[in-house]
């Protein structure tokens, strides 16, 4: 094959770490094709052409017809995601001179800005034509080349001349690419096929004989993306879009805000491809019976006669956003109108790590910071809070440096300015400042917690294995038996043995999502609310399906009727209703307790908590895994003998276990010591006392046996503790 040949491939998205660097990530086959080595130049072609820096993509890759390239490169190509585009090898030159518009951005051109910007600009591929993106002091500037010399593809070095002018290129379209969303991968994807595959290409919906969907409900807690997804469509999809704020349209006078409605749908038909987006929506569309106002029905009428026509309403799509799903029409919740519903939820911890790459692009970070660690302690917050805590850190970072800087000058020096960094305790600091506005929410999250990181405990795994992590994995074994799989297990013992872990452990081993109630969490004062919390709850786990709900505490809420009516009984009945007719196989749940005793009977049956699991003290045996583990991360001296420690420690829970390894740890560090030497163990033997006494011992197992009398038998004994 000739060197010149290009290579088809389709576009795919860049990953977080590329965005604004030029890079082009392709396969190794690609690369033999191609004959280039990562750092090589590709011309990129499109309806336009660019080039870019090879790279080599991910190992764990499944593409190889791929090519990953950020949104700034694919606009400078003229092509989209998925779009199909010409590579080939070529080689660059180095630019004796290049000119530079700014875009959107009005500069101060001098000496040390141009040194700056070619300082930055330095090694990287340009084409005329092309837009380029610079860091500076975190914000990215983006500029125009408008000439180069020689012309085609060149490298800007020390001695090329830049020029920068000091007029401004505007570009209408303002470009908000995939890259600038963090966390909602999933539905980014299915969004792109129902909103932009259309808008695009309607020609495919009439091949196939289909109409393409009138509108789309995003919902959500506020903060989570809804509004910047909405802008992401419209401008990958290269559509116009028309926002509507519910309040601005509103008007005193009879029939105006109906008017302000068709005059927008009008013009969104007569520059189609368009997007609709009707933010706030059930400010405009409130339910009707709920409605006090003569507008507001009106209004709901007029927008629901609006989205029935949008068959003859050219290319349009509409997008609604709102925190409130109930407070809107039911009538506009119907196929034909808003026939698709996407749940914005707040971020698991993946997704937080892509928002704080994401808003710490363009910041100076300093080397010790892993925004892995950082993201795993940020829970409940929101893409909106994360933007926030970014830009409080770097709020507490500048208090760190004013004394040294002149705030008389006109102008702060760039070394000065070079050498601020964003530490990790300025991250911590402004954790205090921005309270997550999403803790009150039901959040799902991942565990991670393996079976391996709980010490002892074989023979409850085993059961836990062969029951729940088998009805979830594989439910089909449990249909061609016959029989329905379990539903859930009640986890019951005594404090600090290990019960929560357990649970997390199981939703970790099935590759499930977990949902973490506590208890009392859920209690509200007002009637109705609890058992809301409880509806909302399952709900969440349906949705994010496959998923283990964990209630600790479950004697909180579901304490045995007294007859006297009250909170507690309905959430109980609620509770009872929804594992009863709500769950799955694909939905197991766990309750977990310290006083069985309490817990309604109604619960233990067969078809709601299958599984009754006594989690008891550990032996010698589980005391030396658990000890193991504790102690794996800490430096001993060679006379640390764990199997002693673990003799020692009869009538120890696994609470008590890691209290003891924390005291040793403490007299170690008082002793200035490097090492944990078996006296600090044993001094904080004398220090820490077993929470087991006979008494409590005597108390589980009269428990138990009660509750294996309530429990009725069946033929597998692995459905007892």
């Amino acid at each position: 094959m000739r060197k010149e040949e290009p290579l088809q491939m389709r576009i795919g998205e860049a990953k977080q770490r590329d965005v604004g660097k030029k890079r082009a990530r392709i396969g190794p086959e690609a690369m033999d094709f191609l004959k280039v080595t990562p750092g090589d130049i590709v011309e990129v072609m499109g309806s336009r052409t660019s080039c870019a820096v090879i790279w080599p993509v991910d190992e764990d890759e499944k593409f190889p017809d791929i090519i990953r390239v950020d949104g700034q490169t694919r606009k400078n190509v003229g092509a989209s995601l998925n779009d199909i585009v010409k590579i080939r090898k070529v080689t660059s030159k180095i630019a004796k001179s290049v000119s530079l518009t700014p875009v959107n951005d009005s500069v101060t051109v001098d000496k040390e800005f141009t040194d700056f910007v070619k300082n930055r600009l330095k090694g990287l591929p340009i084409t005329h034509g092309d837009e380029i993106s610079v860091m500076i002091l975190g914000n990215s500037m983006d500029f125009k080349i408008t000439k180069t010399t020689p012309k085609g593809v060149v490298k800007i070095d020390r001695s090329t001349t830049l020029n920068i002018s000091t007029e401004t290129a505007v570009d209408r379209k303002v470009r908000v690419t995939y890259e600038e969303v963090g966390g909602l991968g999933e539905k980014v994807k299915a969004m792109r096929e129902i909103v932009e595959l259309p808008l695009r290409h309607p020609e495919l919906f009439s091949r196939l004989g289909i109409e393409p969907h009138s509108g789309i409900l995003l919902y959500g807690p506020p903060g989570c993306g809804k509004t910047l997804l909405a802008k992401v469509m419209a401008s990958e999809s290269e559509a116009n879009m028309f926002p509507i704020n519910g309040p601005e349209i509103m008007n005193k006078y009879y029939g105006e805000t109906e008017a302000k409605l068709r005059d927008i749908f009008k013009e969104a038909k007569d520059n189609s491809p368009s997007i609709i987006f009707i933010d706030e929506i059930d400010a405009i569309a409130p339910k009707r019976e709920e409605a006090y106002g003569d507008v507001e029905k009106r209004v709901v009428a007029q927008l629901l006669a609006l989205m029935d026509g949008l068959n003859d309403r050219g290319n349009v799509i509409v997008l609604g956003a709102t925190n409130r799903p109930d407070s809107v029409d039911p009538a506009l919740r119907r196929p034909g109108r808003f026939d698709r519903e996407f749940e914005i939820s707040v971020p698991n911890e993946d997704g937080r790590i892509e928002i704080l790459q994401i808003h710490t692009r363009g910041m100076p970070i300093d080397e010790d910071i892993d925004l892995k660690d950082l993201a795993s302690e940020l829970h409940g917050y929101t893409g909106a809070d994360i933007k926030s805590l970014c830009r409080e850190a770097a709020m507490k970072s500048i208090r760190r440096y004013l004394p040294e800087i002149d705030l008389e000058t006109e102008k702060i020096p760039s070394e000065v300015l070079q050498s601020m960094k964003i530490k990790l305790i300025d991250f911590y600091d402004a954790m205090h400042e921005v309270v997550p506005t999403a803790m009150r929410e039901v959040y799902v999250e991942r565990p991670k917690v393996w079976w391996q990181d709980v010490g002892g405990l074989d023979e409850i795994k085993k059961s836990l294995t062969d029951n729940l992590i088998l009805a979830m994995n594989e439910p089909g074994k449990f249909t061609k038996m016959g029989i329905k799989p379990p539903k859930g297990a009640l986890i019951y013992g005594p404090p600090g043995c290990g019960k929560t872990l357990l649970g997390r452990a199981l939703a970790t081993e099935t590759g499930a999502n977990m949902i973490l109630v506590r208890g009392p969490e859920i209690l509200s004062k007002w009637v109705g609310e609890s058992e809301k919390a409880v509806r909302e709850i399952f709900r969440k786990a349906k949705a994010s399906s496959p998923c283990v709900v964990i209630f600790d505490e479950l004697d909180s809420l579901a304490r045995s009727k007294s007859g006297e009516g009250g909170v507690g009984e309905n959430i109980l009945s609620q509770l009872l209703t929804e594992i009863e007719d709500g769950v799955s196989s694909r939905v197991v749940v766990i309750g977990i307790t310290n006083r069985p005793d309490v817990v309604d009977n109604s619960l233990l049956r067969t078809g709601r908590l299958d599984l009754v699991l006594y989690v008891e003290p550990p032996d010698e045996k589980g005391r030396l895994e658990i000890i193991k583990i504790l102690t794996k991360k800490m430096p001993l001296t060679s006379d640390v003998k764990l199997q002693e420690i673990a003799v020692a420690t009869q009538n120890y829970t696994g609470a008590d276990l890691a209290a003891l390894c924390r005291e040793a740890a403490v007299q170690a560090m008082q002793n200035n010591a490097t090492k944990i030497s078996s006296q600090d163990f044993a001094n904080s033997l004398k220090h820490v006392r077993p929470s087991i006494t006979k008494e409590v011992d005597q108390w589980y197992k009269s428990v138990k046996e009660s509750i294996s009398n309530v429990v009725p038998k069946t033929g597998d004994k692995t459905f007892y503790g």
